[in-house]
Formats: C-alpha cells, sequence, structure tokens
C-alpha cells in the first residue's frame, strides 16, 4: 500500500514537473517568436513572401523554436513546412485579420501552441461531424437556463434572416459587434468553463455600462474552415477551433465603452499563468485553452464583486 501511494506521488511530482517544464518551453518559444517578428520589423517596407520565407527558414530551425515545434504532430520539419505554407500562399484581404505579412507570420507562429496542446486529436472534418459530436457542449439550452455569463448571436442560415440581421445593422449600428455570429454554438466542456471564468472577471472589474464578454467564433469544421480561406479570412489548417478548444473573443467593439484594455489585461494574465494561449487578431482574440485548464471546475463561477 505504501509503495503504491509513493509510486502515485511519484507519478504526479513526474508530471507537474513535465508540465512546468512545459510550461517554460511554451513562455521560451513566444519569446524567441517577439524576436523574429522583431527582424521583421526591422526590416520596413523590405519584407516580401520571398524575403520572409528565408528568414523563417533561417530562424525557426535554431534550437529555441525546436522544445515546441519538435513536439506537435509531424515534428519540427512539418511544422516549418506549414508555416511557409501560410507565409507562401499569402493574399491580403479586407475580410483578413491578417493585415500585413508579419501579422500573418505572427498568427501563423503562435498557433503551433495550439497545435502541441491539441493538434494530435482528429478534426470535425464536416458540419455534420461538429453537429454530432456528443464531447461538446451545446450553448443553447444552456444559454436558456442562464448558465451562460457570456453572448454571442447566431449565425443566420436563411437569405429572410441575413436580410434581418443587415437592418440591424443599419439601424443601430453600435448595438452589438459587427460579426457574423456562430455557425456552431458548441465548444468543450473545459473551454465554456474558462470563458464562464473570464466572463465574471471582466464584468466583475469592467467599467458600469459595459456589455458582457462577447464570443464570436467557436468550433468549426474543417470544411467551414476552408470555405472561410476562400473568403479572404486567415482561418489557418490545421486549427484548435476544429478540435473544439478555441473561441474567439470581441475585442475592438468594447472601445466604445473603455474596457478593450481591460479585458486585454484579464487575457493575458491567464496566458502568463500558463491557462490560454492567446492571439491578437484585430478586430477579435483568438484563445485556446490549455489541456487540464477547466476541468472539475463549476461551469458558473463563484460572482467576483466589483470594487
Amino acid at each position: 500500500m505504501i509503495d503504491r501511494q509513493i509510486s502515485d506521488a511519484t507519478g504526479a511530482l513526474s508530471q507537474l514537473a513535465g508540465e512546468a517544464r512545459r510550461d517554460a518551453d511554451v513562455k521560451a518559444y513566444r519569446a524567441v517568436v517577439a524576436d523574429v517578428l522583431a527582424e521583421l520589423a526591422g526590416a520596413g517596407r523590405h519584407v516580401t513572401v520571398d524575403s520572409a520565407g528565408r528568414l523563417l527558414t533561417r530562424r525557426m530551425r535554431e534550437p529555441a523554436f525546436a522544445p515546441v515545434l519538435s513536439a506537435v504532430p509531424g515534428g519540427h520539419a512539418a511544422a516549418i513546412r506549414g508555416v511557409l505554407s501560410e507565409v507562401g500562399s499569402y493574399r491580403r484581404g479586407a475580410r483578413s485579420p491578417a493585415v500585413n505579412l508579419p501579422t500573418l507570420i505572427r498568427i501563423a507562429l503562435l498557433a503551433q501552441v495550439d497545435l502541441l496542446w491539441w493538434g494530435h486529436l482528429p478534426e470535425y472534418q464536416t458540419d455534420a461531424d461538429v453537429f454530432g459530436a456528443t464531447e461538446l457542449l451545446h450553448l443553447e439550452p444552456l444559454r436558456r437556463d442562464d448558465m451562460l455569463l457570456f453572448d454571442y448571436r447566431l449565425q443566420p442560415m436563411t437569405l429572410l434572416g441575413r436580410a434581418a440581421r443587415s437592418a440591424e445593422r443599419r439601424a443601430a449600428p453600435a448595438r452589438s459587434p459587427r460579426t457574423a455570429g456562430l455557425r456552431f454554438p458548441c465548444g468543450r466542456a473545459e473551454l465554456v468553463v474558462v470563458l464562464n471564468q473570464i466572463a465574471a472577471e471582466f464584468a466583475a472589474v469592467a467599467p458600469r455600462g459595459t456589455p458582457r464578454l462577447w464570443i464570436t467564433s467557436l468550433t468549426r469544421s474543417v470544411a467551414h474552415q476552408q470555405h472561410l480561406r476562400g473568403l479572404g479570412y486567415a482561418a489557418l489548417l490545421p486549427s484548435a477551433h476544429c478540435v473544439g478548444y478555441a473561441a474567439d473573443l470581441e475585442m475592438a467593439w468594447f472601445r466604445r465603452f473603455g474596457a478593450d484594455q481591460i479585458l486585454r489585461a484579464l487575457l493575458v494574465e491567464r496566458q502568463n499563468a500558463g491557462e490560454i494561449n492567446v492571439i491578437e487578431e484585430g478586430q477579435a482574440w483568438h484563445v485556446c485553452v490549455r489541456p487540464g485548464t477547466g476541468r472539475a471546475l463549476r461551469l458558473i463561477p463563484e460572482q467576483i464583486p466589483r470594487s
């Protein structure tokens, strides 16, 4: 019995040590990504697809990238090929958060952390796969039961619905974020728990009158991700959205309430604590939960009193 307890304790300590080491690897990875972006910024207007490709080929082979990139599916070489493929196919578009090539590179490099955590999972290939996934938590019943502390709206699926949405935007353009809405209102339970936690913290510290946290995107199928790419969005593949562990949070809309910097600080704080991966994408910020975060926790957290 004692031997088993010692073995269990040793195993638990080893797991904690491994997680701490992996957290340190992720922090170091973000630092070297920042250094690469600084080198790109130093090139000024001379960044082209070819020059960026050469720089990334050189820098991503450095040992500092290895702890993260060697652990993503396919390994270090596959990660380099994936990022270079995104760079090679870059097309600037009005709909894309990648307003320039360095922005796309930042998104693609930081997305490797998502793949480190969840890239081993099979992606939902079709819309039917998403709707039929029993491991996903569906939001509409939770919203009806007042169990969600954040807001979202559904994407209209008919011509009449899209016309009504367009008329609403013209009549009251500032009432809600300018976003298509959720096509798939579902996500992994851990993600929904963490979003509720962030929403509760945001409500407690945001200026009075600030609306609730707003989610612009959750789970997507690979087919839908490819559709978004075709429309000009920076919808990377593979993606944590396609396994249910990522969400996009509205950011720009909260400027009118003086709350965007507060939300930014909350997200960065959780990232620094090792709970989420955050990627700034302009109007919305991408959030992916770390394995183990949000488990065995209340769906609705204890309410934080306003100061």
